[in-house]
């Protein structure tokens, strides 16, 4: 059974940072792309970062280009999103997922999803 466990939102203030981990368990985790998604109260659920198998490649949404991270450690079998100068607009329930390829993706095409993790930041 596959499960993505993530940790690490909480509540920022803007201009904040916050590191988001995702513990991967029951797939082979270097066989997947990895990423994280987000979907604030109202809104669908969108893309934010994935990284390739190797973690050679990444890929960005516009909106968090220049203010997000994302890492992936195939030993640990965890991904991790580091974010900085956070907005109350990332204000959002942040969601880990896997797919074959990091390009899926950034597609929207997902596998895997975890129950996501609450990240809100006070203006």
């Amino acid at each position: 059974q596959v499960q993505l466990a993530e940790s690490g939102g909480g509540l920022v203030q803007a201009g904040g940072s916050l590191r988001l981990s995702c513990a991967a368990s029951g797939l082979t985790f270097s066989g997947y792309g990895m990423g994280w998604f987000r979907q604030a109260p109202g809104k669908e659920r969108e893309f934010v970062a994935a990284i390739s198998r190797s973690g050679s490649s990444t890929f960005y949404a516009d909106f968090v280009r220049d203010r997000c991270t994302i890492s992936r450690d195939n030993a640990k079998n965890t991904v991790t999103l580091q974010m900085v100068s956070l907005k109350p607009e990332d204000t959002a329930v942040y969601y880990c997922a896997a797919a074959p390829t990091a390009i899926n993706l950034s597609r929207r095409q997902t596998d895997y999803w975890g129950q996501g993790t609450q990240v809100t930041v006070s203006s």
